[in-house]
């Protein structure tokens, strides 16, 4: 690899900085609504299914004792 000055690197930097798009307002938004709802169902899901779980270890005990 070859070595370039730190002049070109910079350069380079600032070329390839100049293709990074943002996301629009609208876009941040919508994505961050969506984290938040999948968020929210895989936690009612991992409380649901500890909720089973826990039963059925209670009952298991329970059976056992």
């Amino acid at each position: 690899m070859a070595k370039v000055s730190l002049a070109e690197f910079a350069r380079q930097v600032r070329q390839e900085a100049s293709k990074v798009t943002w996301a629009s307002r609208k876009e941040t938004l919508i994505t961050t609504a969506t984290v938040f709802v999948v968020v929210m169902l895989v936690a009612i899901f991992l409380f649901l299914v500890d909720q089973v779980l826990g039963f059925g270890v209670r009952l298991l005990f329970r059976v056992g004792g």
